[in-house]
């Protein structure tokens, strides 16, 4: 007599594990999401910090539009030095306050002959050429000695801040082209608050020209990262 065939559910149950990885198989896994993760995380470092980094690039190394600059760069930047200078009013100046602007400066003693005065009215057309741009950029002149400022010029000065500062504290800190005084340059500090271009002595009207174009390439390089006021 033989034996009942046995039905399906008497076999003996059958265990697959091919679909279940290995414990090598779920390291490496766990190895290469982290990885992953941590390539996301700095690519999104990467990409915040680009747009400052590219613009110190630009106007640190780049010439701009592949020409060279009309103003020299100052190599390593000078930052405002902590000196207390004194507006008009008399009141005290923390010449560091004046960051978060780009700054035009010139330098000159308080009677301001006709050189002085024709510094003034090109830093002041410069700045007004910068037309939407003006309103990131500061008109500075600083003055190294206690003379009286002439009442004539008093009215032209409404937009630029005036300060006297210690001549000893601006020699240290601003420095002319061989052969050229402090108060023959203007100079240029970026938001920062780092003295980093300095433009060739007694400017002419065409030269002023070429300053404007340095500033507005500058002001592009650093549109990213820049705001007006401080």
């Amino acid at each position: 007599m033989q034996d009942a065939p046995r039905s399906k559910s008497q076999h003996p149950l059958g265990m697959t594990v091919y679909d279940l990885p290995s414990p090598s198989d779920a390291l490496h896994t766990d190895a290469k999401r982290t990885a992953m993760g941590r390539l996301r995380m700095i690519l999104v470092l990467l990409i915040c910090a680009a747009p400052v980094v590219a613009s110190y690039f630009t106007y640190y190394v780049v010439r701009p539009e592949g020409r060279r600059n009309f103003g020299d760069l100052i190599e390593p930047v000078r930052p405002l030095p902590d000196v207390t200078a004194r507006a008009l009013n008399g009141d005290g100046v923390r010449l560091p306050s004046l960051k978060g602007q780009w700054l035009l400066i010139s330098v000159s003693g308080g009677d301001c002959q006709a050189d002085c005065q024709q510094q003034l009215y090109l830093q002041r057309q410069i700045l007004a050429g910068l037309g939407k741009d003006r309103a990131r950029t500061d008109w500075v002149w600083l003055i190294s000695d206690s003379a009286d400022i002439p009442s004539s010029i008093m009215p032209g000065l409404k937009e630029a801040t005036v300060l006297r500062v210690n001549p000893d504290a601006l020699a240290q800190w601003l420095q002319p082209a061989e052969g050229q005084a402090l108060q023959d340059h203007l100079y240029l500090v970026d938001p920062h608050g780092q003295w980093m271009m300095r433009f060739p002595a007694k400017l002419s009207p065409e030269a002023a020209l070429k300053t404007k174009r340095d500033i507005e390439r500058l002001l592009r390089a650093a549109a990213s990262w820049d705001e007006a006021g401080r």
